[in-house]
């Protein structure tokens, strides 16, 4: 039985790479979520370290899909840099954005910024 939902013969070689690299970002954050639950549930400190580890080599895992999917397609790259590194509250982004963009500010690093998206400190805007 075929992964895709489409006939196989029906996709372009850029809609398999896209499933491709999905299916890996999807995989790498299930790993995610079984390092984290070992680690919680473990009472030996050793095994839980080893498990934390490897719990966040998963996740530089699945960020390395998703920076490929923002570098190959428009849409990842405007949400990512929309929801990513903001301070507002998750479900108010999008409206503080379409603020901003009518003229208004809201609290967010730029996006080609190294800022750890704290703001300027200086007090000024």
């Amino acid at each position: 039985m075929s992964e895709y939902h489409e006939p196989e013969e029906k996709l372009t070689e850029e809609a398999m790479e896209y499933h491709r690299i999905i299916k890996s970002v999807m995989e790498e954050l299930e790993a995610v979520d079984w390092y984290n639950q070992r680690a919680a549930a473990t009472n030996d400190p050793d095994i839980k370290a080893i498990v934390e580890h490897n719990r966040d080599e998963e996740i530089e895992h699945a960020c390395m899909g998703l920076e490929w999917l923002r570098r190959n397609y428009p849409v990842w790259d405007e949400m990512l840099r929309t929801f990513l590194f903001t301070s507002a509250k998750i479900t108010e982004v999008e409206e503080e954005g379409e603020s901003e963009a009518e003229g208004e500010t809201a609290v967010k690093a730029p996006a080609s910024s190294q800022s750890l998206g704290l703001g300027n400190m200086r007090g000024g805007e």
